[in-house]
């Protein structure tokens, strides 16, 4: 398996630190100025075995947006990639467009349970999942991963992805994930580019 991830661009709610979720923000121009980059960086990356690759995006319109920059910085036809719904972000339920500190304000005991057990930790919600409960739509999207791919997802698919890869739940629920970078795995480990 080669497979290139790109986290979306930043959006006003990662700049603000809102917990974006299933929510459909759009890049800001930080954003777009970041997938432009990974574009051009890709570009430089794959050369010319691009046309061996898959593209595939999380239907969310900020992963969307930032595939189509991306393509378009590598000299691409914008349009001309799938997406894949398992790649959508884990769902924060209830708590999706709050921040932590706006969170404490109302209900303190429950931003404490997660910074005990994030990984593992549901927000309220109906719809709302823990990572580990991603960790199952992405390792799904994983084993059908076939072909040399690059995917452009968001920052819990990453964490995701990390614990599948053997990272602790602790390390892979903390880890830093870059937005102007880009992550390569293969069948030897993953690595930052």
């Amino acid at each position: 398996m080669l497979l290139y991830m790109i986290r979306h661009g930043q959006t006003a709610w990662n700049a603000e630190g809102r917990l974006q979720g299933q929510k459909d923000i759009p890049l800001n121009e930080t954003g777009r100025r970041q997938a432009a980059g990974n574009g051009l960086a890709l570009k430089g990356i794959l050369g010319d075995t691009v046309s061996d690759f898959d593209f595939v995006a999380s239907p969310l319109g900020r992963t969307r947006e930032t595939m189509e920059i991306l393509r378009r910085a590598m000299g691409l036809d914008p349009l001309a990639y799938r997406t894949d719904p398992r790649l959508v972000e884990v769902s924060f339920g209830d708590w999706e467009g709050f921040t932590l500190a706006e969170l404490e304000a109302h209900a303190p005991e429950r931003v404490e349970e997660r910074s005990h057990s994030k990984w593992n930790f549901i927000p309220p919600g109906e719809a709302a999942e823990s990572y580990e409960i991603l960790c199952w739509r992405i390792g799904s999207f994983l084993a059908d991963v076939t072909r040399p791919t690059v995917c452009v997802s968001h920052g819990g698919v990453f964490r995701a992805a990390f614990r599948l890869h053997g990272m602790s739940e602790e390390e892979a629920a903390n880890a830093l994930i870059h937005q102007d970078r880009i992550l390569r795995l293969d069948g030897t480990g993953m690595n930052w580019l």
